[in-house]
């Protein structure tokens, strides 16, 4: 790099630089990991990668037993988190993660969806890729909406009845933007999605609520983060996107959802608030379905992430099957 070259525009250390050149350097990040293929599943799980669309993939999961049965699994559609900026569906901190829900149900098919990541492909392009993923899932339910790249998994087992989706942080927001979505447009073969799971989701706003601070929002951690991967955002911090329940964005009595389950972890984590607040807003809001709160205390951000073998991550493991089966 010229001497120019080197200078740091971006500065999210420890997680990301971006440079004049154009350069991104990412941090932190957890490893690639294969999938599972048939002859060789981990924990009973097969798994394979799959092309949805020239800048769209996604790691489809099923129970090995599966093979052997003709019934029919749940779906649930996966975003994984990383602040649209970090990590991807085939690394090993989400493969482990997919993974060991297929693995601790035994009756539930997932795709992980790699959607392309900020600052490179600034966001929307991220929504957009969930959607287009989402669609491509819901295709398969009707022979004349088969997707040319149509998988055999999907047609041989899944279930369009029992469709889920669900993310951790990031991906705990934007799949509360696909069921938003979900509920003003059609999705692909007139699937309707049951229920959705939000982990620790990503939401921020301009204003603060209850514990947080309400000095210098704009250089709070999420602000600066949402500047670099959305930095056109219409309405910055209170975009409809990133603050569901700012004047003027979708109602949220309009989710396309018949059930949600909401997980907090009420130490270290910025977003605490926010995420009781979403599920007090929605019981409020005259949305017909079903929405729980799960809190754990102690664990912090994405503890099932990171902390996976703890008591807590492994009870909502458990919380989390049994919502889906």
């Amino acid at each position: 790099m010229a001497s120019n070259d080197k200078e740091i525009v971006i500065d999210l250390v420890p997680f990301l630089r971006t440079y004049k050149n154009g350069t991104v350097e990412r941090l932190i990040s957890s490893p690639y990991l294969p999938p599972s293929p048939e002859n060789n599943p981990t924990d009973g799980v097969c798994s394979k990668d799959i092309t949805i669309s020239p800048h769209v993939s996604a790691r489809i999961y099923l129970p090995s037993q599966a093979l052997t049965t003709t019934n029919k699994l749940p779906v649930l559609v996966y975003y994984h988190g990383g602040g649209f900026c970090l990590e991807s569906a085939f690394c090993a901190l989400f493969h482990s993660y997919v993974n060991s829900i297929v693995s601790k149900s035994q009756s539930i098919i997932a795709i992980s969806v790699e959607y392309i990541l900020a600052p490179e492909n600034p966001l929307p392009a991220a929504y957009e890729d969930s959607w287009v993923a989402l669609n491509w899932v819901t295709s398969h339910f009707d022979q004349e909406t088969y997707p040319k790249n149509k998988d055999q998994w999907l047609l041989d087992f899944a279930n369009f009845h029992k469709l889920y989706i669900g993310g951790d942080s990031a991906g705990g927001n934007i799949a509360h933007n696909m069921a938003i979505r979900a509920g003003i447009e059609k999705l692909k073969g007139g699937v309707k999605i049951h229920g959705a799971f939000l982990s620790h989701p990503h939401f921020w706003g301009s204003k603060a609520i209850r514990s947080e601070p309400s000095e210098n929002r704009d250089a709070s951690w999420l602000s600066r983060v949402w500047k670099v991967v959305y930095p056109d955002s219409p309405g910055g911090d209170d975009n409809p996107m990133m603050n569901p329940f700012v004047d003027g964005a979708p109602r949220i009595a309009g989710l396309g959802v018949r059930k949600l389950l909401v997980l907090v972890s009420s130490d270290n984590d910025e977003m605490f608030d926010r995420g009781v607040d979403y599920v007090e807003q929605v019981k409020n809001s005259g949305w017909g379905g079903d929405v729980e709160l799960v809190e754990y205390k102690g664990d912090g951000h994405c503890f099932n992430l990171f902390n996976p073998d703890c008591d807590d991550s492994e009870d909502f493991i458990s919380r989390l099957v049994y919502f889906i089966r």
